[in-house]
């Protein structure tokens, strides 16, 4: 609580962003003031105190402090994770938390919507490490996720549109404005400037088609019955003691090959074919990110949505 004799400290709009802007960013702002906000300065000159962040439940741990638990959470959007945190001092939350925490740890994903401040910590190499300290979140339906893609879009856009403008003009105010940098982006634009190497700003376009290729592929995409799923599973020793990564990556790949009519097959229908199987809902998730990541089998052309490579 600020007291009446103190100065007041407008607070900072949530911005819209998605997670590979905000986890590319390294140069961070704080006032010297007690009350000074702190800022996250991306790539793009956005100032980042506060955000609004969503996606699909990642990941979500609990661990016991002496003050109390903590969790730490992610998120990922279409472009990539957006790491969160709930502190054993905010009370407030923790209810909350918890029945979430309970919900992920039984299997179940969904999609979360977070209002959160930036946080960072700088690693022993000097590296800056990008979070969120979580204020408010909720689970959300696909409408609302949807709506918060085409709007962090359209934000990140913005941003990439006032960077274009910026690269001709001199590191001053009237320069910036004069070139068709918003007042809004101004200081964070010559921060950045000063700040970061040139870099190559078609890769947050990409980010903006991947997350609109999404909002569109999720309303047009075919639904798949539980019988094509079933008929979609290859046949394997389904002793569960004997269930490993080779016999889920075989269930995935099968599946694709047999469900994809050209959009892709979704996520949550990978996972299910494993569990019909016997394969754990973890196992599954694993093996999808290792086919993705690590072995390159499978490709997520849009988010949430799978095949296999030409």
């Amino acid at each position: 609580m600020i007291s009446e004799g103190s100065k007041r400290i407008k607070r900072q709009s949530a911005i819209r962003i998605f997670a590979q802007e905000f986890a590319e960013a390294n140069l961070t702002s704080r006032g010297s003031g007690e009350y000074d906000p702190a800022f996250v300065i991306t790539k793009l000159g956005i100032m980042v105190n506060r955000a609004l962040v969503c996606g699909v439940i990642e990941r979500l741990d609990r661990r016991e402090g002496d003050n109390g638990p903590s969790f730490s959470g992610v998120l990922r959007d279409p472009t990539g994770n957006h790491r969160f945190n709930v502190a054993p001092f905010q009370t407030e939350l923790q209810l909350d938390i918890e029945e979430l925490h309970a919900r992920f740890e039984s299997g179940d994903r969904f999609l979360m919507a977070l209002i959160g401040k930036s946080n960072w910590f700088e690693g022993e190499e000097g590296g800056i490490f990008t979070s969120f300290r979580a204020e408010e979140f909720c689970i959300i339906n696909q409408e609302t996720y949807l709506n918060w893609l085409i709007d962090t879009s359209d934000a990140t856009l913005r941003r990439l549109n006032s960077h274009d403008n910026s690269i001709e003009a001199d590191l001053t105010q009237e320069s910036m404005k004069s070139s068709g940098v918003p007042n809004d982006l101004i200081e964070g634009t010559i921060m950045a400037r000063q700040h970061y190497p040139e870099f190559d700003s078609e890769v947050y376009r990409l980010g903006i088609l991947k997350a609109l290729s999404s909002a569109l592929g999720r309303t047009n995409a075919p639904e798949i019955e539980n019988s094509e799923i079933i008929e979609s599973v290859p046949v394997i020793d389904n002793n569960s003691s004997k269930l490993n990564s080779k016999d889920a990556s075989q269930v995935i790949i099968e599946a694709i090959k047999r469900l994809d009519t050209g959009v892709g097959v979704e996520y949550d229908v990978l996972v299910e074919a494993c569990t019909l199987v016997g394969i754990s809902r973890e196992l599954a998730e694993d093996s999808i990110e290792d086919l993705r990541d690590l072995r390159s089998e499978i490709l997520e052309p849009r988010f949430g949505f799978f095949r296999l490579p030409e």
